[in-house]
């Protein structure tokens, strides 16, 4: 009878146990559906947000190119003067550049001036006036159309002088569309940069029952705002919710057995973790999801997946505040970079028309002349810099140390250095160090002087009177040298001293925009002194003048003192005829080789390629000095090099290149030619050269 009575209060204990844990599950699963609801909607905002975003991205340079082409003074003459060869040499090729279908200028009047188009639209005039008549308000848009080829893409601007630079001030000279018709190889791009399937569609009517996809829409609206069509976004949603489904199934099985054998455990081993469970995803409590992290099992994993999916979403912050910065920064620094560029170009091209197209003075002609060739120094300086810039971000760049007379470089760069600022009202000084170096010292010194130079450069460039004072100082005691650049300027700001190294910053002020430049030389700097292992910094007050110090390792190569030659005054070149080979496959850069050449007593004998520099340095015994260009077709001037050094030792070749970089001579050097000469080519270093490899008594020593 006992047995009888016990029997019937377990099996309401485990009746009432199971129904209790039923309603338990019950509320579990439905908190995780709700989450899972909460989780694919919040998916489906954030991905609304990130679309928009892009879209906007995607088309900002577009606006940044137009913006700068229609704010333009040539372009407005373009318009009044119908100057079509202006505009294939400037504009037509810029079709390409914008990745356009179509581009098309239209007047004051609304009449059309032209159209580039490639064969995807064959659709004309179809901008209608009112589009024209909104850019007068607002100055630059996109908006979007559907003409017979489909939807298209289209980025307006008003044209308008440079010194207009509202765009709202006059009335506009004219517009200037750039059209891009939305095809699939549209779409496919938009859909490697989106990670995203993207479908045309006029309505939002379009629904997935897919639970594991998440749509967006962007609207396509007319430039008056008018809806015309939609681009829908599908993405993948990661279903994160099926695991812990399946976990429930599984512990509603385990709960009975486990409750048969210890209710006890309820609490500890179900309950506990749920609660946290539950806590975690309606309120993203951290310290539930520490504790869920601490228990067994599958909830430990759950606690995982929460602690990962807050940390995704610290870090999408934080990226997206780093991508706006990091895209404000560079559009300023492309917008820079396309004033900078145009300005020395519009110099050589505007002077160049006008020593062709008008009657000048002599006097005039050289002073234009004198122009064109500052300009082009400039442009190449400019260029030189970006590559050097690539280099370092890529990492390409690597030391190469070399034994050095310290005190003689930092001589020979002063002298330099000083002859060059004969028309300035700057006194320039170099501080003798008062503990000189025991020993030569080991280092880079290419990016050593580069680094001293672009200082001194850069310390000149912002004196307009007073001095400049360098030198340096050996610490024994910590291994240093210490370098420093004072001068007496207009200083810095101190609010601008962290951003001063950055290479995607530049402090701008009235001296700064009239010398012009990327400001990159303090960036390069800083790199170079980084790859050599040592540090710099600066102080500076505004109307003061700035001190910078940079320091490197101290590394003695504990041999006998190099000497540095003086430099010398060029040579005459002798009378007797003497027999150069060019290995120039360029016709242009040949021209001006011979021209340089043409009054002086040579032999000039060409090759197009480096087969056959090969060839005739091999079968021509006469050849007494060869200018080989690096880059040429059939076979470059490295193996060409390599074919002739073992024929001809102590036949002198120099290279001809146009990489200026430290790390590219360092290659030519290192590839056994003789010396080295960049383009574009400068008349003096060309006969300093030739001078050194065709005297005979120097060519002997060697």
């Amino acid at each position: 009878m006992k047995v009888k009575k016990t029997f019937p209060k377990i099996l309401w204990l485990i009746f009432s146990s199971s129904i209790f844990f039923i309603l338990l599950y019950f509320a579990l699963f439905y908190y995780t559906k709700k989450a899972e609801k909460q989780v694919y909607n919040s998916s489906i905002k954030q991905f609304d947000n990130e679309i928009q975003e892009l879209m906007h991205l995607i088309n900002k340079p577009e606006l940044v190119y137009i913006n700068n082409d229609t704010n333009w003074d040539e372009f407005v003459n373009f318009i009044k003067k119908r100057d079509l060869a202006w505009y294939n040499d400037i504009i037509a090729h810029e079709i390409d550049i914008y990745k356009a279908d179509q581009m098309v200028v239209y007047d004051e009047n609304n009449q059309l001036v032209i159209h580039t188009k490639t064969s995807k639209i064959k659709s004309e005039g179809f901008i209608p006036k009112e589009a024209m008549d909104k850019l007068d308000e607002s100055g630059l848009d996109v908006f979007y159309m559907k003409i017979p080829e489909g939807y298209i893409e289209v980025f307006g601007a008003s044209v308008h002088p440079s010194f207009d630079l509202l765009k709202n001030k006059t009335k506009s000279s004219g517009y200037f569309f750039v059209i891009r018709l939305i095809d699939q190889s549209y779409i496919s791009n938009i859909e490697g940069i989106a990670n995203s399937k993207v479908f045309l569609t006029k309505t939002l009517d379009v629904k997935s029952n897919q639970r594991n996809k998440i749509n967006s829409f962007y609207s396509l609206k007319n430039f008056d705002g008018k809806l015309i069509g939609r681009m829908r976004f599908e993405r993948n949603f990661a279903e994160y919710f099926e695991n812990a489904i399946n976990i429930l199934y599984v512990i509603i099985v385990a709960f009975v057995i486990n409750l048969i054998v210890n209710l006890i455990y309820t609490r500890r081993l179900v309950y506990h973790p749920l609660y946290l469970v539950r806590r975690a995803l309606e309120t993203g409590n951290r310290r539930a999801i520490k504790q869920l992290k601490k228990s067994t099992g599958e909830f430990s994993y759950i606690g995982n997946l929460f602690e990962e999916n807050s940390n995704q979403k610290i870090e999408l912050i934080k990226a997206k505040i780093k991508a706006e910065e990091s895209d404000r920064l560079k559009s300023s620094f492309l917008a820079n970079l396309s004033h900078e560029i145009r300005t020395p170009m519009n110099a050589i091209n505007g002077f160049t028309e006008l020593i062709l197209n008008t009657k000048i003075s002599e006097s005039e002609k050289l002073e234009y002349l004198n122009v064109i060739e500052k300009s082009g120094k400039n442009l190449v300086g400019i260029i030189d810099d970006l590559i050097e810039m690539s280099k370092i971000e890529s990492n390409q760049l690597s030391p190469n140390l070399n034994v050095i007379n310290l005190d003689s470089m930092v001589t020979e760069l002063y002298e330099t250095v000083k002859v060059t600022i004969q028309n300035k009202d700057v006194d320039i000084k170099l501080e003798k160090s008062k503990t000189p170096a025991k020993f030569n010292i080991v280092t880079d010194d290419i990016k050593l002087k580069q680094v001293i130079i672009n200082l001194l450069t850069n310390a000149i460039k912002f004196t307009e009177k007073g001095s400049v004072t360098f030198g340096f100082e050996i610490d024994e005691e910590n291994e240093l040298i210490n370098f420093t650049v004072k001068d007496t300027g207009l200083g810095i700001s101190e609010a601008n001293h962290k951003d001063i190294f950055d290479r995607f910053k530049r402090v701008d002020s009235d001296i700064s925009i009239k010398v012009g430049g990327l400001g990159l030389g303090l960036a390069i700097s800083k790199a170079y002194i980084d790859l050599l292992g040592g540090t710099i910094s600066l102080e500076s007050k505004v109307g003061e003048g700035s001190t910078f110090y940079f320091s490197i390792p101290l590394r003695y190569s504990k041999i006998e003192h190099i000497t540095v030659k003086s430099i010398n005054n060029l040579e005459t070149i002798k009378d007797t005829e003497e027999t150069i080979l060019i290995a120039e496959d360029d016709n242009i850069n040949f021209l001006l080789f011979q021209k340089m050449m043409q009054h002086k007593n040579y032999k000039i004998i060409r090759a197009l390629n480096g087969q056959e520099a090969v060839d005739i340095c091999l079968n021509e015994p006469n050849i007494e000095l060869v200018l080989m260009d690096i880059k040429m077709p059939i076979m470059n001037g490295f193996e060409a090099l390599e074919q002739i050094r073992p024929m001809r030792p102590n036949l002198p070749i120099i290279a001809q290149t146009a990489y200026s970089s430290s790390d590219d001579k360092i290659r030519i050097e290192e590839a056994g030619f003789n010396g080295y000469i960049t383009k574009p080519l400068n008349r003096d270093n060309l006969f300093e050269l030739i001078n050194k490899y065709l005297d005979k008594e120097n060519k002997n020593e060697s």
